[in-house]
This record gives C-alpha cells, structure tokens and sequence, in this order.
C-alpha cells in the first residue's frame, strides 16, 4: 500500500462522491490539485512513494485513456474521467488497472440495483447494449440517447463507484 497516497486519496474520495451524489458533478478544484499532487509526489524519494514518475504518468494517462473512450461515448462524465487520471497519477498503472476491474463490477451491482429501484432495467440493459454494440450504426459519434447531456437519461453518480473501487485496491496493494 502507498501510505502516502492513502489520505489524500481518501479525502478527495470522500469529497468526490460527496458532490457527485449531491450535484452529479465532481468538482475541477477537487481534481485538478489532487492530480498535479499526484505527479509531484512521483519525485519524492522511492521509499516515501512507492512510484517513479514514468509510473505516475502511466497511471495518469491510463486513467484518462480508458475513461476518456467512456466519456467519448457518451457513458461518463469528465468529471470521472479527471477523478481516475488523478488516481492514477497517485497509484501507477499497476493499482489502477485493479482499481478499476473492482470500480467495474461494484458500479456494475450499483447500476443494476439503482434501476430496478427506479424502474427502469429494462431500459438500463437496452441502454448498454446500444452503447456497446450500436456504434456500427452511428459511427464515431456517441448515441444522443444516452449522453449526459439528455435530460431524460438516468444519471448514476459514478463517485462512490470509483471509490470502493480504489479502496479496495489499497487493500491488496
């Protein structure tokens, strides 16, 4: 485990998921610190961090990369995005990838719970296939169902996701 990054970590987490629940928003003066943070902290002494920072830029491009195509398709928001390249700049891209095999499967059981609470799996399955497998038929472009920015689409908070994700990775790091 990273000692250095786990209190940060945690608050930022906490913060994060905080604002996300309440506005479905996470915050660029959250983020961005803790990101530039992350990255400076790669040149501490080795034995303070655990990471290089060639790892820390690893983790931080990782980040972006496989939550940016989610962006990109219309599946996550920046905010997300941002959240997991700062985690990455932290953990090094050894610790994200397990981070978010975890972040996957508890935000998997957390959709699949929110909308049969709501009502609406049927349209939370038909919804995923089309943003899985429909971009033969629309190209590049994301489904304009399913962005963030249509009003009528369910809004999952993504935050608390991430962060059971990510504390489950300081657990077996």
């Amino acid at each position: 485990m990273h000692s250095i990054a786990w209190w940060p970590t945690v608050i930022v987490l906490a913060v994060a998921t905080f604002t996300d629940l309440r506005s479905r928003r996470i915050p660029n003066w959250l983020v961005l610190p803790f990101l530039v943070a992350g990255v400076a902290m790669s040149f501490a002494p080795a034995s303070w961090h655990g990471i290089s920072i060639a790892q820390s830029l690893e983790g931080l491009g990782l980040g972006a990369l496989l939550f940016g195509i989610l962006a990109w398709m219309g599946g996550m928001g920046m905010g997300d995005v941002k959240l997991c390249a700062a985690i990455g700049a932290w953990v090094g891209p050894k610790q994200l990838i397990f981070a978010l095999v975890m972040t996957g499967i508890v935000g998997g059981f957390m959709a699949i719970g929110w909308a049969t609470i709501g009502g609406f799996l049927g349209e939370l399955f038909t919804g995923t296939g089309n943003l899985l497998f429909d971009w033969r038929k629309r190209g590049m472009h994301a489904d304009p169902e399913l962005t963030l920015s249509n009003p009528k689409a369910h809004k999952m908070p993504y935050a608390p996701a991430i962060a059971i994700g990510v504390l489950m990775s300081f657990f077996t790091h």
